[in-house]
């Protein structure tokens, strides 16, 4: 039978193959060799195509066989619908996988694992971004993001550990098109000066139009239910210089999910992106005065193609105290989103620092009064 897996083994040794991140190539941990992406793509190109056929053939005629022993008091709760099961091609170990995963790595033997068959027809995304920062370069990333929190727990830097960390190529809705827009802002100029004993304070009050227009190119919104979104647009942006033709030959060594957020759901967060950026830049020009105030706004939208790409991701989970901390940072560039915690022990001795000089004035200004 067809498999509906492939992995990428070394044609030197038959070594698994997993993409390097600082040569750019497929590469051999077992007799060091490296392969050029389009020449390990060439060669596995009908090995692919036959997976995806047998993912296909899989879904059209499932297994139908019944269990000889009595199950009826199972429970039915859980989803199989969302589950799919595979080989692997290496060991022959079977893998349950949800419907979204399509590179992974078999826990029995540990070779990447791809599954071509979530990448067919208009699953296949249009581009990918490979990593570019190796495991240790993003701890190294996280560990710079912790640098200047003042409210950070000293023990927390001491004794956090990193539990969990994985790379992920997170599926993206890159969204072109252009925004127009008209705005209204109400200004206040505001002058203080003495006239012999008297403080005279003048405002100046002035209506304030804008209009000017954006072009967009490949706004990213994330398409995982997984991600949390604003993790994903903190640690924006990507250099899509580096952005190449999709081919699975990226992701052996890394996990990968096809969406499951739709173009049509993620369309509004994509709408929202462009007026805001708009309206954030007309209000920047408006300088000079001493108060802005927004009256209205007119965006409107030209929306143009959209393309589907797998973005480099490192997802880390850091334990300290019993808690669990979610990290993201961008594989490409290092910039980390993540929530910290604070020491309020820290917090309450800044307002103690604070608290001081106020007590004195206090004082000072009521012995002057008395």
């Amino acid at each position: 039978m067809t498999t509906e897996t492939t992995n990428y083994k070394c044609p030197a040794c038959t070594g698994p193959l997993h993409y390097g991140t600082g040569s750019g190539k497929l590469e051999c941990e077992y007799c060091d060799s490296s392969f050029d992406i389009e020449t390990v793509k060439s060669y596995y190109a009908e090995k692919e195509k036959q997976a995806a056929e047998a993912a296909m053939e899989s879904q059209n005629h499932p297994d139908g066989e019944k269990a000889d022993w009595d199950t009826s008091e199972f429970q039915n709760s859980w989803d199989t619908d969302a589950l799919r099961k595979f080989s692997c091609p290496s060991c022959g170990a079977e893998m349950i996988c949800d419907e979204t995963t399509a590179a992974t790595s078999c826990p029995y033997c540990g070779n990447p694992t791809v599954i071509p068959g979530r990448f067919t027809g208009s699953l296949k995304p249009d581009y990918v971004i490979p990593f570019r920062l190796e495991k240790n370069a993003a701890i190294h990333a996280l560990k710079s993001h912790y640098k200047g929190k003042v409210f950070l727990p000293k023990t927390f830097l001491e004794q956090n550990t990193v539990e969990k960390m994985q790379g992920v190529y997170v599926p993206f809705w890159l969204y072109d098109g252009e925004a127009y827009g008209d705005m209204v802002f109400m200004a206040k100029r505001i002058h203080t000066h003495r006239r012999g004993d008297d403080e005279i304070t003048e405002t100046d009050h002035f209506l304030v139009e804008r209009s000017g227009s954006m072009a967009f190119s490949r706004v990213p919104v994330d398409a995982s239910s997984k991600m949390p979104d604003d993790y994903m647009d903190s640690i924006e942006p990507f250099d899509y210089s580096d952005l190449k033709d999709f081919t699975t030959a990226y992701l052996p060594g890394f996990l990968a999910d096809k969406f499951d957020v739709t173009v049509e759901e993620s369309n509004k967060r994509a709408d929202d992106r462009f007026r805001h950026t708009l309206e954030q830049a007309l209000q920047d020009t408006v300088v000079g005065y001493s108060m802005v105030e927004r009256r209205s706004s007119n965006i409107r939208l030209h929306r143009g193609k959209v393309h589907y790409a797998l973005l480099p991701v490192w997802m880390l989970t850091v334990k300290w105290n019993d808690r669990n901390y979610l990290f993201a940072v961008n594989g490409q560039t290092g910039k980390t989103a993540g929530i910290l915690p604070v020491s309020y022990k820290k917090v309450a001795a800044m307002f103690a620092g604070l608290t001081v000089p106020l007590s004195i004035l206090a004082y000072l200004i009521a012995s002057a009064l008395g």
